[in-house]
């Protein structure tokens, strides 16, 4: 039996994101992938053409949460805004730090970064 992608999603939807970090290591291990590999794939190409000076340009971000500070409701409230995960996932990632998102633009890290650091949070742009 095969489930459809929907199924696939509502599934991995109701896991608790300590699950879903043990389920995308599995994938990793299973299949020899790397989950950072469209990074490397996206830089590879403009490292080629363009020299040392392409290769150095940042193009994909990490916002990471070092402190939630005094304001720990109104950090989980934003944390919840930005990644889309329930009270508990949110709330247990401010309590813990760490990754907010990967792979934003400078943009997006930066409007992340402010509205975390409104919020009373402490964060650091990668």
């Amino acid at each position: 039996m095969s489930l459809s992608n929907e199924e696939i999603l509502e599934a991995i939807g109701s896991k608790t994101l300590v699950e879903v970090m043990e389920l995308v290591k599995a994938f990793e291990e299973k299949f020899g992938v790397s989950a950072a590999a469209p990074v490397a794939v996206a830089a590879g190409p403009a490292a080629a053409g363009g020299g040392a000076a392409a290769a150095e340009e940042q193009t994909e971000f990490t916002v990471v949460l070092k402190s939630a500070g005094e304001k720990k409701v109104e950090v989980i409230k934003v944390v919840r805004g930005i990644t889309g995960l329930g009270l508990k996932e949110a709330k247990d990632l401010t309590e813990a730090g760490g990754t907010v998102k990967e792979g934003a633009s400078k943009e997006e890290a930066d409007k992340i970064k402010k509205d975390l650091e409104a919020a009373g949070a402490s964060v650091e742009v990668k």
